[in-house]
């Protein structure tokens, strides 16, 4: 994977990658948001690749994602709390099993920081609050084989 950041004017930069562009407009928007906006984007693709896969799918799916950073430089990420709301047709235990697959093994940018944050997720699925602030296994990650999902290209 690489990526190419070139300076356009001010504190305008353009990211390019092997796929695409985009535009990083600091700071509008910073690249620590845009961070925490692709770890929450990474989990939400596995939300739609994981069920899509099982043959079947989730609807008004919204994640939100609240990060603490430590008060001294480097600022890095000291928690993570993601809530996850979403409608479907399965019970319960497999709309967290979803969640927990892709906190625990799919998604490779909570895993990236998995080592150094604290991370918590709260879900609720067909309007019912199903798990509230439960901590993310810490470690080198689970092995969940849910089989070969459609994601996010790493």
């Amino acid at each position: 994977m690489k990526a190419r950041i070139t300076h356009k004017e001010d504190m305008k930069f353009e990211a390019t990658t092997e796929k695409s562009s985009f535009l990083i407009d600091c700071p509008v928007i910073s690249p620590i948001e845009y961070f925490l906006s692709a770890i929450i984007a990474c989990s939400a693709s596995d939300m739609i690749a994981i069920p899509k896969s099982q043959g079947r799918s989730v609807s008004n799916l919204v994640v939100d994602g609240d990060a603490t950073r430590a008060e001294d430089f480097p600022k890095k990420f000291v928690s993570l709390k993601l809530d996850y709301k979403f409608d479907s047709d399965v019970d319960d235990i497999t709309a967290t099993r979803w969640v927990m697959a892709s906190v625990e093994t799919y998604c490779s940018t909570i895993n990236t920081i998995r080592e150094t944050t604290k991370i918590y997720y709260s879900i609720t699925h067909n309007g019912k609050l199903i798990r509230e602030n439960e901590e993310m296994i810490s470690g080198g990650g689970s092995n969940i084989d849910l089989g070969e999902i459609e994601s996010c290209p790493s």
